[in-house]
Formats: structure tokens, sequence, C-alpha cells
């Protein structure tokens, strides 16, 4: 199969996209990309796992390294976490059978809930079933039809949708761009004089791996007098003191009002969170939806969490180990040629800027034992396709030794470099 025809494949699945019909399920039978893709081989995703979701994988059979997991701090193994969350299970069963607003809180929540306030240096903290849900629920209960919600282009998903749930005009700003926020919240007070603003960007983004401007975003906040709210999930257990994120890593933990993060990355479980002033957090605890209407996370992802956090307040040579592999594929990875953008944390970018070269260059690989995750449009745009890697506080230097040398001898056979 010829890249010209994953282009063309490509090509047709954008104009589907924007087809009309009567047939409400029309759409579903025309949408045929994702099985022409899977017939060339070149398929990057649903791939089913049969082992440990450690450094090393088995996928199809074969062991690979894996460079495309967020399990940071290498804790989804640890034999403590895994026997804390056995032991939750023993004790309390393997599920909560309700929401926390009814039945479903347990002490488990309560004392989780306590230690995350004190890890984030404020005085709530509220969790929800995934950090999904806790944007969702925060975001969308916090503002109303006379406020604005002002977010950056390159937010999660999850931020996109608790605006769309608002009520609340949503503007955007160019990504990591301070003169252009400046510019849109000079618009917004003068627009719309007696309504809220809430300031919503990642502390570290997911894709590209660079950390909002946080410093200059949060002067802004106060001279305009809109709230911060600060996405946290793939910046805790990595940046700041004791890995407590994006405030904490600039020295501004009194400056962002809310923050949120997931359990389902450094903590190595399931679940999410929100921390703040205690009024805010009893609001969304009594108003957010998707938290009243949710089963809460099971006793075994709270127990796991809970272990987790301990490991990460007491054991900061993991974070070190962390960084060292970060900085050395920055590195090696800068000195080979690839495009790694201006990450600037364990998540590193090969971007490569073509569909379909992005999906040949992914296939090589993982058909070389080193799985990474393809990253096409609509995901990020079109000219910024990418293979998102990451990077484990327990990855080996044999694990970087072979994955480097399998993505410059592969790369080099491609063109990409």
């Amino acid at each position: 199969m010829d890249l010209n025809h994953i282009r063309t494949i490509i090509l047709q699945a954008e104009q589907q996209q924007n087809t009309i019909a009567s047939d409400l399920f029309q759409k579903c039978t025309d949408f045929t990309t994702a099985q022409e893709v899977r017939d060339t081989g070149l398929y990057p995703f649903f791939h089913p796992i049969s082992s440990e979701l450690g450094d090393e994988v088995v996928i199809e059979g074969k062991r690979m390294i894996m460079i495309g997991s967020n399990n940071y701090l290498g804790l989804v193994n640890d034999p403590r976490v895994k026997e804390a969350s056995a032991e939750a299970v023993r004790k309390y069963g393997s599920g909560c059978t309700g929401s926390r607003f009814l039945n479903g809180t347990i002490d488990l929540h309560i004392e989780l809930e306590s230690r995350l306030a004190k890890f984030m240096g404020k005085e709530s903290a509220l969790v929800f079933s995934t950090g999904f849900q806790a944007n969702l629920g925060a975001i969308s209960c916090l503002t109303n039809k006379n406020d604005t919600i002002v977010i950056d282009r390159a937010d999660h998903a999850c931020i996109i949708d608790g605006c769309r749930l608002s009520y609340a005009r949503t503007v955007k700003f160019r990504h990591n761009d301070m003169e252009d926020l400046e510019r849109i919240l000079k618009n917004v007070t003068k627009a719309r004089p007696n309504g809220g603003i809430l300031i919503v960007v990642d502390g570290v983004f997911s894709m590209e791996g660079d950390i909002t401007p946080l410093p200059k975003l949060v002067e802004l906040a106060k001279r305009f007098g809109a709230r911060v709210y600060v996405d946290d999930a793939h910046a805790i257990g990595v940046i700041g003191e004791r890995g407590s994120g994006t405030a904490s890593h600039f020295g501004l933990v009194d400056e962002v009002d809310i923050t949120s993060g997931t359990f389902s990355k450094s903590f190595a479980s399931l679940g999410g969170f929100i921390a703040g002033d205690r009024q805010v957090i009893d609001y969304v605890k009594h108003l957010g939806r998707s938290l009243i209407f949710s089963a809460s996370i099971t006793p075994s992802s709270a127990a796991a969490a809970l272990k987790a956090l301990e490991i990460i307040e007491s054991e900061p040579e993991r974070r070190e180990k962390l960084w060292h592999n970060a900085h050395r594929m920055h590195r090696e990875l800068r000195a080979l040629g690839f495009n790694i953008g201006d990450t600037e944390t364990p998540i590193v970018p090969i971007i490569i800027g073509e569909s379909s070269l992005t999906l040949t260059f992914w296939r090589q690989l993982f058909d070389n034992g080193v799985f990474t995750n393809a990253i096409i449009a609509p995901a990020v745009p079109a000219d910024r396709t990418m293979l998102r890697t990451s990077y484990t506080a327990t990855l080996t230097e044999e694990h970087l030794d072979t994955a480097l040398s399998t993505m410059e001898r592969l790369a080099k056979k491609l063109g990409i470099i």
C-alpha cells in the first residue's frame, strides 16, 4: 500500500465529515475510513496489551518497549500500589454501587481528598470518577450565561467539552501566546463588564509537552479580574515541589484558584480531582453534574491513588530518574535531527506533519518492537501530525538505547531525518 493511497483515504474521511444526509445514521454507514486504514495494515488504535502495563508489554504476541505510556513514575506495577488496591477489594468489595452524592462515598475517598488538598497546598479537594469528568463538572457548574471562559487553543478535549456544557461564552487564545490572551481579556472586559472570567489552561500540554507560561498568565488574570483554572493531568508527579504540579513549579500555588488532576497517569490508578478554596469545592460538590450523577471511583482505585501519593511524596528519586530519561531523549532525538518541538517535559513529540508518513513510521516502529502513539488530524493540526512518545522513571538505559537506534534507522529509511 503506497503513501498516496493512504493520503487519499484520509482526505476522503475529512470530506465525509461535512456531508449532509436526511438519515441520522447515514454518516455511520459512510464512515469507512477506519476499515480502509485497517486494510492497509497501518491502523494504530485499539491494539490490546496482554501483559503487565510496564516498560515492556506484549501486544499481538510480541514483546516490545513501551514509550507511549503516561505511567510517568513507573508505579503501575509497584508491588505496594498493587497490594493496596487488592487489600481495598478484600475490605470494601469491587465497587461502590452509587454516586458520591448518595451512597457511594467511602472513608477512603475522604482520606484521599484530605491528603490531596494538603499535597496541592489548597484548603479542599474533591474526587471524581475520571479526570475528564472533573473538568467537565467543575467548568460547567462554575460558569453561567453571564460569564466568559477563556481557553488555550491547545487545551485538552475535556476542557473544551466542559465549556460546551456551560452556558458561558467561550473564547480561545493562540497557544501559549500571552499577548493574544491580553488582547482577548481587554475585549471581554469591555463587551461583558458584568460577567466573570475563567481562564482555563493545561499546565503541561498533553501532545507537545510544553508548559503554560503561568507567571504572565497570572499577572494578566489579576489585572483583568479573572480566575485561573489549571488542568495538571500531565504535570502532577512530574514538575513542581514534590511533584505537586505547575503552580508549585512556578511558585504560584496561592495565585491559581483551581487545579484539576487525574489518577490515570503518575498515580497509576483511575479517577480525577479538583483542588481549591473550601467554599468553591463545596459548591462544585453540590452542583457538579458529572459528580452527582456518576458512580464514585472504586475502592481499589482510591487505595491505589492513596498509596501512589505516598510514594510520590516520599521518593523524590523517581522524579530525578524520570527527568534523567526525559533530558536524554530531548538531547539525543534533537541531535539525530528529529523535530520535537518545544517540549520541556517527558512528553516528547516526533513531529512529522504528514498523516500517511506518520502512520507508516508508527507501523514500522511497531513491527520492530517499539510502541509509540500515532497522532493525526483532527487531534492535532494536519501539519503537526506526530508520534507522541513519553518516558517513565523505570525505563532503563538499554530500553532507551534500543528505542533511539530503532527510530534512527527507520526514520532515515523513510526520509524523516
